[in-house]
């Protein structure tokens, strides 16, 4: 159902962890009236019926508690985007749903890939429906550690996950360009609501 204030009926935002996309979503949602998605639930629910044997991108991290320490940044940031992409049907299979009733939705996680959103996109303009996807960025790992220790302040110094989040925000953010998919820097988090606004108008 179009209305004159809102450019979309599914809409996707993306980005690494520890950017503000929750803190965006509920924003966006409270605003326009959506249905809001945490497709790390999803993610949890294909893990719960899945095994390693059966679908070894879903559990790389499984038996890890301390990934980037086993094994590098390099290596975690592949397998995260081994992760992300094993996920894309998943998310095409969440769009489609929400695409199947009236009431607005916002999709927000980490793993979004600009490929899955791209064709969400493709996939809604054929039936006359509107799909938008926005990508959040931070660049400076030390940033990100700052947003962990706020909002998990009981962890402890996380530089070494902040890393990995940089890395796999800098992939996104290239692979959201190359999709023509609008990248917005997470900071300053008091002018994204705003930004985020320009961007899907």
């Amino acid at each position: 159902m179009h209305t004159d204030h809102r450019s979309w009926d599914v809409l996707l935002i993306g980005g690494a962890s520890g950017l503000g996309k929750s803190r965006a979503a509920a924003h966006l949602a409270a605003q326009h009236g959506a249905f809001t998605v945490e497709f790390d639930d999803v993610v949890a629910a294909l893990q719960a019926i899945t095994t390693p044997g059966s679908h070894p991108d879903l559990h790389h991290f499984a038996a890890r508690p301390d990934p980037e320490r086993d094994l590098g940044t390099d290596r975690v940031v592949e397998l995260q985007i081994a992760t992300a992409h094993a996920l894309d049907e998943a998310l095409l299979g969440v769009v489609r749903n929400r695409l199947s009733v009236d009431v607005p939705a916002v999709v927000e996680g980490d793993y979004l890939t600009p490929e899955a959103a791209a064709r969400a996109r493709a996939e809604a303009a054929a039936l006359g429906r509107r799909v938008r996807a926005v990508f959040l960025h931070e660049a400076d790992p030390a940033r990100i550690d700052a947003n962990y220790a706020e909002r998990e302040p009981g962890a402890g110094p996380q530089s070494a996950r902040a890393a990995v989040s940089a890395r796999y925000s800098a992939w996104l953010a290239d692979r959201a360009r190359a999709h023509g998919l609008p990248v917005l820097d997470c900071l300053p988090y008091e002018t994204l609501p705003e930004r985020l606004a320009a961007a899907l108008g």
